[in-house]
């Protein structure tokens, strides 16, 4: 029983701190491109009409977006916790989830520096929406949300990693 219930939890958890990142992350990248939610995700999840302050829109899409990887890692980490003694895994899971974000955080970094020095209008094919007027900080944003999903797998294989060694199997 307490292997089900642990098994739930770090899901649970996995999608509540995916999720929390995903507004901190939107609230720091909308301040850096603001086109990039008005013309480009508000559009994508149809909440451009919504009369609410931006910056709850932004956070609601940080949500939406990445709830999801929280509930993928989840899973990963749930599986990978089967294979442990259930009285010590949520403490050594949640280290690793740390782990899992700031791995998730450094590659949003390297995105933003990437797209600083390597990318340019002419050498990407992403969408960008008519009108928008600093193209720049529109692609910044694009590829430090693309590193940003990169660093979830990354933090996840680094995560299991660290959990695998801070373990012994349970048997």
């Amino acid at each position: 029983m307490k292997k089900l219930s642990n098994f739930i939890l770090i899901i649970l958890i996995s999608v509540l701190f995916a999720g929390v990142y995903g507004i901190i992350h939107d609230q720091v990248t909308y301040t850096i491109s603001p086109e990039y939610f008005t013309l480009l995700k508000f559009p994508q999840f149809g909440i451009e009409q919504l009369h609410w302050p931006v910056r709850l829109k932004v956070g609601m899409i940080g949500f939406l977006a990445t709830w999801w990887v929280g509930l993928f890692l989840g899973f990963g980490y749930a599986f990978v916790s089967l294979l442990f003694n259930p009285e010590n895994i949520l403490k050594v899971t949640l280290q690793s989830l740390f782990i899992n974000i700031g791995v998730t955080f450094i590659l949003g970094i390297s995105g933003y520096i990437w797209s600083v020095f390597l990318l340019t209008q002419e050498n990407i094919s992403w969408y960008i929406p008519p009108g928008t007027q600093d193209i720049r900080n529109f692609i910044n944003v694009g590829s430090i949300h693309n590193f940003g999903y990169i660093g979830g797998i990354a933090g996840l294989i680094a995560g299991i990693a660290y959990l695998i060694r801070k373990q012994k199997p349970y048997r």
